[in-house]
């Protein structure tokens, strides 16, 4: 059975070099981060920030090789312990969270927008038709720089169901793109996971988050 390591390697190396490879760390040890990290992994994605904390005091130096990105949802009350950890907030998915990051914030935090491109009720982001708007007025928070855009797109055993929602998301950020706002610099367009990955980056994804693929089923 191939090691973590050696699964992180595999990947990475059959993704072109302007694809960033997240690995999505949800409930796995710091060991097997650790064997990602030792293989070259560049980006961590964690869910929960008490796993983040974790994490960054048991990797010790292996914690500087790498970036912590902030990928499920954040509670506001957690904001304040969050800004140290993480050097991207992926899912910054209301005006309300939005607000909180940039008062807590001691400098400027990267972020990326999340966007519900199912409309799903039990998903987190800001509907597609609401998503430049939104962008707008983040743009006037003076501690949030946007560099991108995030999705989790209707999990399906056939990931050709998730072709028409990062179709969407990719015409949503090339729109934009093109749109001149203070604190916005729309370079990233992060989705695609395990089952989805191949079609969201043929459809445009730069950035993919994974985590089953490279470390196996989560144990139950």
């Amino acid at each position: 059975m191939a090691t973590p390591g050696e699964n992180y390697l595999r990947i990475r190396q059959s993704l072109a070099e302007d694809v960033a490879l997240v690995v999505a760390a949800k409930g796995r040890s710091v060991a097997e981060v650790a064997q990602v990290v030792e293989a070259g992994a560049t980006i961590i994605g964690q869910n929960y920030v008490q796993e983040a904390q974790a994490l960054r005091a048991e990797l010790g130096e292996g914690a500087g090789r790498v970036e912590l990105h902030m990928i499920g949802h954040l509670q506001r009350n957690k904001v304040r312990r969050a800004l140290p950890l993480f050097d991207v907030i992926q899912s910054v998915d209301s005006g309300r969270l939005a607000r909180a990051v940039s008062q807590r914030a001691s400098g400027v935090v990267r972020a990326y927008v999340e966007v519900n491109v199912g409309g799903e009720g039990s998903k987190y982001g800001v509907p597609p038709d609401d998503a430049e708007e939104f962008v707008r007025r983040m743009s006037e928070l003076g501690n949030i720089r946007i560099e991108g855009l995030m999705t989790m797109e209707p999990y399906s055993e056939d990931p050709e169901e998730a072709r028409p929602y990062f179709r969407r998301m990719k015409e949503l950020f090339e729109r934009l793109k093109g749109v001149e706002l203070p604190n916005v610099r729309m370079e990233v367009l992060s989705m695609g996971m395990t089952n989805s990955y191949r079609v969201a980056v043929e459809e445009g994804a730069t950035m993919v988050r994974i985590g089953t693929a490279i470390f196996g089923p989560r144990p139950t």
